[in-house]
């Protein structure tokens, strides 16, 4: 960036197409006990316009391949809805016809569970995709490894995706990284599946990259398969 930070882009290729993963700021202040974003404390938001400089920087590496990015995730480092506003500035130009034209439902903004962003972010009334970082099925583990969950449990939480649910008729991605020993057992799938019953949602069960701070384990295949 022009200030000297530093932010992290990826490129992920799939059988669908070619998907980057944007962040929205430099550092993170949600604190969540198991991710490497969180030892990097916030020190600012990043514009719409760095966000995009990110999705461009990949675009022009794959134009010596005459290949073109088809899916955003902004999922990177940062919390995307303590940086609203440029968020969705950002979704709103690269969706543009005068953008990059990129679909709706070809991006995906994911968020640690701020409600009351959610609750805007229904009333928008548009098609981009909405991802939950979970990692927990109830407010006593949730609360040990997101703060975020101490300011908004479960119950607020989930009241406010059945709004966005009802108004948007979107289908919600929980994201649910397995920690071995922690929110990997059959009680925990158990109330995952209660949590979310009824709901038009997918689960995305992620295997744990280890970051040697934090101290959690990732689980093994075979536990992964189980739950």
């Amino acid at each position: 960036l022009q200030d000297g930070f530093l932010v992290e882009t990826v490129l992920m290729q799939f059988d669908y197409g070619k998907s980057v993963c944007v962040s929205s700021q430099v550092g993170c202040n949600m604190g969540c006990t198991f991710c490497a974003s969180g030892l990097l404390k916030k020190n600012r938001d990043l514009t719409s316009g760095e966000m995009l400089a990110q999705v461009m920087y990949v675009q022009k590496e794959l134009d010596s391949l005459e290949q073109r990015v088809s899916h955003i995730v902004i999922m990177g480092t940062g919390e995307p809805f303590d940086n609203y506003d440029h968020v969705m500035n950002f979704l709103y130009t690269v969706n543009h016809d005068l953008g990059l034209a990129i679909g709706a439902r070809h991006l995906s903004v994911s968020t640690c569970g701020i409600v009351p962003r959610i609750r805007q972010f229904a009333r928008e009334k548009v098609q981009y995709n909405l991802a939950i970082s979970l990692h927990a099925p109830n407010d006593e583990l949730r609360s040990k490894l997101m703060p975020i969950n101490k300011a908004y449990p479960l119950s607020e939480l989930m009241d406010a995706l059945h709004e966005y649910s009802t108004m948007n008729n979107r289908r919600i991605t929980f994201e649910y990284i397995l920690l071995k020993g922690v929110n990997d057992q059959t009680e925990h799938a158990n109330q995952l599946a209660h949590l979310i019953k009824g709901m038009n949602a997918y689960i995305n069960l992620i295997p744990y990259n280890v970051v040697d701070e934090h101290g959690f384990k990732a689980v093994d295949f075979a536990s992964a398969m189980k739950f």
